[in-house]
């Protein structure tokens, strides 16, 4: 039945999406710091918003409970440790450099053919996505890509989003490809190997059209030229940072996942497997990076502010001197294409240090948020201390402590202000009222219900805020569909699977 404080639920939580897809900054004074926008963001909504509805007592404490610990077969806290495990074991693998020296392998292979590049690149990203998930080889790729198509005076949409499109379509092969991949196979409890099974060959028809459709999109020449200004070839060896780290991390992931798909047949949860071996992989780190301190074999950079420094730092980044030297001929290279060069590979360098993996909605820019902090300092002998420690710490144990801020921390409460929404709309009854009508327009038929999901998946990941809260949503509703056999309630729960990383595909969040 739907009451007045069913239909406050469905308002708030309409505008919890509404907030997170466009930001508001709300501008406050407070005493000794200023003048400060607090974000209303995709961080702070769902929180925000879950207070008003349990203030106006539109929720209770078993909603958020039901959130937290989960409710049919679906278990918050084991995806999120599950997606943090694989992703700080992914994140490790990325810093060792052996994402940046496939990227280097494959410009060998592809040469100054437009076309066979931009094909061999896809490839690529495809395949490294298959395993690692999306977000490292985003994270990765776009860097190279940036830099590849500043040297080569590349128009770089085509490439990125070329990358883009790879990734989100090959992180639904593997139910660790993506977190809504494992909501889906707990909340219809499907097998890890059967959920590749039945994603093989969707993913297979989706890739094949997306590629088609990306080289129709820029098949001008001015987007993918025919020949490149590719002068000479890059040294993969030149950015593989830290071989050993890489053999080691390319170890463990590959025998974690391994491991995971033939544990599923026993019904063990997910996290009971990957946590241990991120563990493992976090002690190696630490043991390793330690070693190679005291022995005089890792590199000891200071942190200075200098432009010469800093100058110096770019100079003898690897990837950057390959890349211009490689990509720049003796002809060419006059002052004003190196100072192009220089400059934006700088500005890229400055850009993407400080980018986190789900820091899109930062309040205010980087040289503004420098100078609040400048102008009022609370605690700054605690602070000098602190940043003076975290400093130290972070030259001699290097991989954890660039690894640690490129972890989505901000997907935890999220994530579960996302399950406790649902719980919420549950409790007042919409997700029964959203069943009944899927049950009525599929009839309980597979292929209508497999139709329907699909689309409504798709629409929804671009206009629910993320792939994340319309994937839960979905869950839901198809479970909650009377009249729906466990054959067509399977069948729609892979076509949400599809759709949730098709969406995540066409939408930024």
């Amino acid at each position: 039945m739907i009451t007045r404080f069913s239909i406050v639920t469905l308002i708030l939580f309409i505008l919890s999406i509404a907030l997170v897809i466009r930001p508001i900054y709300i501008p406050i004074r407070l005493p000794r710091l200023g003048k400060r926008k607090i974000p209303i963001n995709l961080t702070t909504t769902p929180p925000t918003i879950i207070a008003i509805l349990w203030a106006s007592q539109c929720l209770g404490p078993t909603q958020i409970r039901d959130g937290i610990v989960g409710t049919d077969g679906v278990k918050p806290y084991n995806i999120l440790i599950l997606f943090f495990s694989l992703a700080y074991m992914a994140i490790t693998l990325d810093i060792s450099g052996i994402l940046q020296a496939s990227a280097f392998w494959v410009s060998n292979k592809g040469g100054s053919n437009g076309w066979k590049l931009y094909f061999y690149f896809y490839l690529m990203l495809t395949s490294l996505s298959v395993v690692l998930g999306n977000d490292p080889v985003i994270l990765s790729g776009t860097v190279f890509l940036v830099y590849y198509t500043t040297a080569t005076e590349l128009e770089p949409i085509p490439w990125l989003i070329s990358e883009f499109a790879a990734a989100n379509t090959a992180s639904m092969v593997l139910f660790v490809g993506n977190p809504t991949n494992v909501v889906v196979c707990e909340g219809f409890a499907i097998n890890n190997a059967a959920f590749t099974a039945y994603t093989i060959l969707p993913f297979l028809a989706c890739n094949f059209v997306c590629f088609l459709a990306l080289s129709f999109q820029f098949r001008d020449k001015k987007h993918i030229p025919r020949k490149l200004r590719a002068t000479g070839t890059l040294n993969p060896r030149s950015v593989l940072r830290d071989p050993g780290s890489a053999l080691v991390g390319s170890l463990l992931l590959g025998t974690c996942l391994v491991v995971i798909i033939i544990v599923s047949f026993f019904k063990v949860d997910v996290w009971k497997i990957s946590l241990p071996f991120a563990v493992a992989k976090l002690i190696f780190d630490f043991a390793w990076d330690h070693y190679r301190f005291t022995t005089g074999k890792l590199s000891h950079h200071g942190h200075s502010d200098s432009k010469e420094e800093t100058s110096a730092d770019d100079d003898d980044d690897p990837m950057y001197s390959q890349i211009q030297r490689a990509m720049t001929s003796p002809t060419e290279e006059g002052p004003h294409r190196k100072e192009t060069f220089n400059s934006n590979a700088r500005t890229l360098t400055n850009a993407t240090a400080s980018a986190q993996v789900v820091d899109r909605t930062s309040p205010v820019s980087s040289s503004k948020s420098s100078k609040l902090s400048q102008s009022v300092e609370i605690f700054p002998n605690t602070r000098r201390r602190l940043q003076t420690t975290h400093d130290r710490l972070a030259v001699h144990f290097p991989t954890f402590f660039t690894a640690l801020p490129r972890l989505p921390f901000a997907l935890v409460p999220f994530a579960f202000s996302q399950f406790i929404l649902i719980e919420a709309l549950q409790h007042q009854g919409w997700i029964d009222v959203f069943a009944h009508w899927l049950s009525k327009a599929s009839q309980g038929k597979i292929h209508p219900s497999i139709w329907l999901i699909g689309v409504i998946g798709v629409l929804m990941c671009n206009v629910a805020g993320t792939n994340i809260g319309a994937t839960i949503l979905l869950t839901k509703v198809v479970r909650a569909a009377p009249n729906f056999p466990s054959d067509t309630t399977r069948a729609a729960g892979i076509a949400l699977a599809v759709a949730s990383n098709i969406g995540a595909a066409l939408v930024l969040l």
